[in-house]
């Protein structure tokens, strides 16, 4: 019997779980999800008796290893510090490992083992990035094959509130790991545009939002998406004069929170001082950028309240986090919304043209969200190939081979997640 380890249960493995689940009672697989809170585990297994609850403390390596060991193979979706560990316990086992997160240097490092091992370590196979390398490969390999000339790409990708649920004066609420979101950007961007390498470091990054129109979505701001250079080679587009992978907005979003990180309240490094310490007091620094514009965005999240701030918070990032998880929540009811759209320009025959591919998915309500679905069913799909043979490639990967992305995103498109394109 086959068996499948899920490390993490957090917001975006509900629709994962769901899906697994199906898929162990279809093959009489067996499925067990690991976590540190035991009651999560056990609300995303439900009644199946398929599924396996447990409780692991990820950091003692006898516990991990022991779950590893009697897998076929290891999703992770613990946050990206915590897949190394995870990593070499798969090396050393000889297991198969698939995430949702980039590949960093310390995984990288592994390859040579990965290979050697004969082993599939597949990484960035979520929404984005994920469905992103897919789909753009996807659009790429087919322009190629018919002798066209890439010249330009763009890809832009949100995870944002639906307008139904639009609400509040930030026009967002978390649907994923708010950490991310209190964080996100800080380690700048470096992208293509115009034939020219540009490099943002984090405080210049919200500072001149640019927009763009989604049919079918609205108007949003982006702002560049940290190291887009590396893609270049990968998505074989040495070439193209612009080269470029966004985040979306909404436009007073990105306006305003470039003053959130102006006056430091997403640093991560700097410990709070010791005593009795107000939001108020702790939100000072932000006082010089209050708008009239404004003052209403920043109360909302309780900048200006004279409480006490959590007794737990070390840094100002951990106070800005419980704000957002606070004043930003997906309420019962309420559903996020997944806009994702790549722009190239080619040439082909002689003629430039344009090319917009767009992906716009909502969450059915506040648990299973559009995030969860999008991040979740790329690595339940991918899993489910691999243990039916159905994709046989060992080495570290991310998802921009045709023998990955083709059966991929057939059956995404059986659950809805399909782009609709437009050339002029």
């Amino acid at each position: 019997m086959k068996k499948i380890l899920l490390f993490g249960a957090g917001k975006s493995a509900g629709v994962l779980a769901d899906y697994l689940a199906d898929q162990s009672a279809l093959n009489h697989w067996e499925f067990t999800i690991a976590d540190v809170n035991l009651q999560a585990a056990r609300s995303r297994a439900g009644h199946s008796p398929h599924i396996h609850a447990v409780q692991i403390n990820i950091d003692i390596e006898r516990e991990r290893k022991a779950l590893v060991e009697e897998a076929d193979i290891v999703i992770s979706l613990l946050p990206p510090t915590l897949h190394y560990n995870i990593a070499l316990d798969c090396i050393e086992l000889k297991k198969n490992l698939l995430t949702a997160s980039y590949i960093d240097d310390q995984i990288r490092k592994l390859e040579g083992e990965i290979t050697k091992k004969k082993l599939f370590f597949l990484c960035e196979m979520g929404l984005d990035p994920g469905i992103d390398h897919m789909s753009a490969m996807q659009i790429i390999h087919k322009i190629k094959k018919e002798g066209g000339k890439i010249i330009s790409f763009r890809s832009h990708t949100g995870g944002l509130v639906a307008p139904e649920s639009d609400d509040n004066p930030w026009h967002y609420k978390i649907s994923w790991n708010p950490r991310n979101v209190v964080r996100a950007g800080a380690a700048g961007a470096l992208y293509k545009e115009n034939g020219k390498i540009k490099k943002l470091e984090y405080p210049d990054l919200f500072e001149d939002c640019k927009e763009i129109t989604v049919k079918g979505a609205g108007r949003f701001s982006w702002y560049p998406n940290r190291d887009s250079l590396g893609y270049i080679p990968l998505y074989g587009l040495a070439e193209t004069q612009n080269f470029l992978r966004t985040t979306l907005r909404h436009p007073l979003f990105c306006k305003n929170w470039k003053f959130i990180v102006a006056a430091g309240l997403t640093d991560d490094k700097k410990e709070l001082p010791s005593g009795r310490l107000s939001f108020r007091g702790w939100s000072a620094p932000i006082l010089p950028f209050v708008t009239e514009q404004n003052k209403e965005m920043f109360s909302y999240l309780g900048l200006f309240d004279e409480d006490p701030v959590p007794s737990a918070a070390k840094t100002s990032a951990d106070i800005l986090q419980y704000l957002l998880e606070s004043r930003l929540p997906m309420r019962t009811g309420d559903k996020d919304m997944i806009v994702m759209q790549h722009e190239l320009e080619y040439l082909s025959k002689g003629q430039k043209s344009e090319l917009k591919s767009t992906l716009i998915v909502k969450g059915e309500n506040n648990v299973r969200t559009a995030m969860a679905k999008t991040v979740g069913l790329p690595l339940g799909i991918a899993a489910k190939l691999i243990l039916q043979h159905k994709i046989n490639i060992t080495g570290l990967h991310i998802p921009i081979l045709p023998e990955i992305y083709e059966p991929v995103l057939q059956e995404l498109a059986q659950h809805q997640i399909i782009f609709s394109e437009e050339v002029s």
